[in-house]
């Protein structure tokens, strides 16, 4: 007797229990774009690390230099010239100033830069015609990053920034949390490869697009893709296909886990000791979803239609990726948005509707793409979110408040936004 199906929460919920953090190493810095910080990274020196010029200038005493103006001009002797990249040599005395230049440490005794176009730019005695920049135009050591200071927390996802203040500090090779590789594995005699362009544009087969947006959408999501090509339907290849992702972290296979007279998939990974977890879902699309444990590979089988293929990923295989990856909060956030026509549905499951959200002046509104069959691939080139219907709710009104998962939301979370 087959178990009942479960709701696509639980089925989340169930997945994200089974699969775990990868373990830490060190890659280059500029490898570790989007990686997870694996441990907290302490300041061993001051930023900057001496007061410097922030303008080109003369660095002087405040002393000297205050009550200046064109009608009573001060003139001052220049010590030295410290461009970027020198030190000073001695202190700036009374009377006294240094020609320096935008990021030159300021010497001992000066407490102020005066930017050159308020002087006449003298080398060896400059006049000084105002006096508004007594007491700035410089940047104190320490004064962005302290020596000893926590900059970045184990688990801090590394952008462009996060990699700039690790470059900073000297980090070359940040230790962050392994990529996982995930198998991506399609199957069906009907369908081939990009490259046998006659057999599709004839339409004798089906082009796989399923291969090529699963490596997209892994790529997106951190894991780094292993495309383990198309499996005939026959048990054989399925199972010499299969046996090509145990040195991976994550089996994604689409299609083949239905109970059709040649969907040998599920029978493939019994043979191989599958710990098969469940096999369907409440909802649409994408019922026939499938996780299982093989050979302690975390295994999801996604439906093969294209579209739901990209939903059941987004809703299940995203937040196992992230979660393998390191981040704390897995799954995108869900959001309330007002529905902007009626919506009518059946049967009796939890859908996942593809729409466009706009923000409107009363809040954020949605409107389906169109007609929400599953192998209307361009309908998710339209969309921006997925509208989650719960089950049973066959009408829902023009106006109506309805749960949203924008797809290009940024803010994540811990639990199901569905």
């Amino acid at each position: 007797m087959n178990p009942a199906p479960l709701a696509a929460t639980e089925a989340a919920v169930r997945i994200l229990a089974d699969v775990h953090r990868q373990p830490a190493l060190r890659v280059p810095l500029d490898d570790a774009l989007d990686s997870v910080l694996a441990e907290d990274v302490v300041s061993p020196l001051d930023i900057p690390a001496w007061t410097n010029s922030a303008m080109d200038g003369y660095a002087a005493r405040g002393a000297d230099v205050r009550g200046a103006s064109e009608a009573a001009p001060v003139r001052l002797r220049v010590i030295e010239a410290l461009p970027a990249g020198a030190f000073p040599t001695r202190a700036v005395g009374a009377g006294e100033c240094a020609r320096i230049f935008t990021g030159a440490p300021l010497p001992e005794g000066a407490d102020s830069v005066i930017r050159q176009e308020d002087t006449d730019q003298g080398a060896q005695v400059v006049t000084i015609m105002r006096d508004r920049d007594v007491g700035i135009n410089f940047r104190r050591a320490g004064e962005d990053i302290r020596r000893g200071q926590t900059v970045l927390r184990e688990g801090t996802a590394l952008g462009p920034a996060e990699l700039g203040v690790l470059a900073s500090l000297a980090v070359a090779n940040p230790l962050v949390y392994r990529r996982p590789r995930v198998a991506i594995l399609g199957s069906g005699d009907e369908i081939v490869d990009v490259d046998q362009p006659e057999a599709i544009l004839s339409g004798r087969k089906t082009a796989s697009s399923n291969t090529h947006t699963l490596v997209a959408l892994v790529r997106r999501a951190g894991g780094e893709p292993v495309n383990l090509g198309i499996a005939r339907d026959t048990p054989e290849s399925m199972r010499e296909h299969l046996s090509r992702a145990l040195d991976c972290d994550l089996l994604v296979t689409t299609a083949g886990i239905s109970v059709g007279e040649h969907d040998y998939l599920r029978a493939v990974l019994d043979e191989m000791g599958v710990e098969q977890r469940f096999w369907k879902l409440r909802m649409r699309p994408g019922a026939p979803v499938g996780f299982g444990l093989l050979k302690g590979i975390p295994w999801i089988g996604l439906p093969g239609n294209p579209v739901s293929t990209m939903v059941t990923f987004e809703l299940f295989v995203r937040p196992a990726i992230r979660k393998m990856s390191g981040h704390a909060l897995p799954f995108r956030r869900g959001i309330t948005v007002r529905a902007a026509e009626p919506i009518s549905l059946k049967p009796r499951l939890q859908h996942f509707l593809r729409a466009v959200v706009t923000d409107t002046p009363s809040g954020p509104e949605a409107r389906l793409t169109g007609p929400q069959g599953s192998g209307i691939l361009t309908s998710m080139v339209v969309a921006n979110a997925l509208l989650v219907i719960p089950e049973g709710q066959f009408e829902t009104p023009a106006g109506a408040e309805v749960r949203a998962i924008r797809l290009d939301d940024p803010v994540d979370q811990g639990e199901p936004g569905f």
